[in-house]
């Protein structure tokens, strides 16, 4: 059963066609959704936008 809203979710255009360790990504009014795309019923992390912005921010850096 649908409890919140339903989202799109993207998975990286870096992800291979062969599948592998990816992860997909949503977003809603004030929060960002990232689950496992193996595991598309399994748990969903939710950050705000703040919050995601510092995480591609420390990611980029490497």
């Amino acid at each position: 059963m649908q409890t919140g809203p339903i989202l799109a979710w993207f998975k990286s255009s870096y992800s291979g066609g062969e599948g592998g360790d990816c992860v997909e990504v949503a977003a809603s009014p004030g929060a960002v959704h990232v689950r496992d795309s193996k595991d598309r019923t399994g748990p969903v992390l939710s950050f705000t936008a703040d919050e995601w912005a510092a995480f591609v921010e420390f990611a980029a850096r490497g």
